[in-house]
């Protein structure tokens, strides 16, 4: 299923050549087909699972008689869940491999859905919530992880955009489909699927997904420093984590929750309605990851490095972001769409952490980075839940709340990106010097 070879080092971000990559098992272009689509159907379920609550928000809201700071607190379980396993998790990839750590982790992924399906109190689904967190918590570091030995640096940056890709198809699996099938199986019974559905992609790792083959060579650096003291040491790695927390972590809390509320509160949709705009903005999520996918290796042999794309790209965001705050209950669903779209050039930060340092600590860097932006995501919900109820405090309209709560975090990630860039022009001028 694999060829050994010795590949190429990765380009540094510089455009100079790195060293020499390690020893590797390259896989050859059939066998690593069928082993992305085997991570794929995995990360889509985990996707789905992470994007259901905007979907399921009104039913829990009446069911449960959630408010918003209760409702944001259950999205961002499921992201405080995932950001609790990444410390272990990067060691457990580097020393034991894809195949074996994403299958453990699976099995809580499973028990997660059954417990949130047999849920009868908040506790109770909050519990459920960060328990299928911690579960799916492997789903896209271990193929990345893998796809750091087993592909070159160029195809490294189109499979990570893919497999981001695949996260959407989830996404948009979380919406409309999500929608119709509830008035047949209940929301209880959507969990018993998907931890049936969670249980056949262990079977399709365990089958097509090679196993992790220590290299006989001597001992790196990167092995040498078990833990993750020269991640958190890196300067790159240090470059990304404001964006990585506020802008990438505050994408994904828009796009798998307040993306939702925001249309049936302010802009006045129907659940259906809200339901059919969140599967435009997935979509839209969707074909823009698959651009990413097919532009990356060629902006990279141009020249254009992930950092300098973030740093001309990134301010799209804001404008937009500004336009909703002003626009109020005008806007819908569309720009919240161009929203997100304008927010993936951030998505670009993490192969390049991954590159950045050695192969052999490839699940740490990571996993690290991945605690990062999911520990961005649980603040960014949480706390978007928390302005908007604070806010009432002071008088106003929900429309009001929602429109001042938006505005601080869009605050927030235009002072994220001018420590980003203020680091990343550091970084050029040191290079140039």
């Amino acid at each position: 299923m694999t060829t050994t070879t010795n590949r190429p080092g990765p380009v540094r971000h510089d455009g100079t050549p790195g060293p020499a990559a390690p020893l590797g098992d390259v896989l050859a272009p059939r066998a690593a087909i069928i082993v992305f689509l085997s991570f794929a159907l995995a990360y889509f379920l985990s996707a789905l699972l992470r994007a259901i609550t905007a979907t399921l928000s009104p039913t829990l809201s009446a069911e449960m008689s959630l408010n918003a700071g209760d409702l944001g607190l259950l999205a961002g379980g499921y992201f405080f869940g995932f950001a609790l396993t990444q410390l272990p998790l990067g060691n457990w990839l580097d020393r034991h491999g894809p195949r074996t750590v994403v299958l453990w982790f699976l099995t809580v992924a499973v028990a997660g859905c059954a417990a949130f399906a047999l849920a009868t109190s908040f506790s109770w689904l909050l519990a459920a919530r960060v328990l299928t967190g911690m579960g799916v918590s492997a789903c896209l570091m271990a193929p990345l992880t893998g796809y750091r030995r087993w592909l070159t640096p160029a195809a490294q940056m189109r499979a990570n955009s893919w497999m981001l890709m695949t996260g959407s198809f989830g996404m948009v699996a979380a919406t409309l489909p999500v929608q119709w099938l509830m008035p047949l199986t209940g929301w209880r019974g959507l969990f018993w699927m998907l931890g049936g559905l969670i249980l056949l992609s262990m079977i399709g790792i365990w089958l097509m997904v090679p196993r992790w083959r220590a290299n006989a060579r001597t001992e790196t650096p990167a092995e040498a420093e078990p833990g993750y003291g020269m991640v958190w040491r890196h300067p790159y790695f240090r470059q990304m984590v404001p964006i990585g927390f506020v802008n990438y972590g505050g994408m994904i809390a828009v796009q798998t929750l307040w993306a939702g509320p925001w249309m049936v509160k302010v802009a006045g949709y129907t659940p259906e309605q809200a339901a059919g705009g969140l599967f435009g903005i997935n979509l839209s999520m969707l074909c823009t990851f698959w651009l990413w996918g097919m532009v990356n290796p060629h902006l990279a042999r141009h020249g254009w490095p992930p950092e300098r794309l973030i740093a001309w790209g990134l301010p799209l965001s804001f404008l937009v972001l500004g336009a909703i705050v002003l626009l109020g209950s005008g806007a819908g669903w569309p720009l919240w769409a161009l929203y997100c779209v304008s927010c993936t050039f951030v998505s670009l930060s993490q192969p390049a952490v991954a590159l950045a340092l050695p192969a052999e600590a490839a699940g740490r860097a990571l996993s690290g980075y991945n605690l990062v932006i999911f520990g961005g995501v649980f603040v960014v919900q949480w706390g978007i839940g928390l302005l908007i109820d604070a806010l009432g405090w002071f008088g106003g309209s929900e429309v009001a709340r929602y429109r001042g709560a938006i505005a601080i975090f869009g605050t927030c990630g235009v002072l994220a990106y001018l420590v980003f860039l203020r680091a990343h022009w550091r970084r050029r001028t040191a290079r140039a010097g």
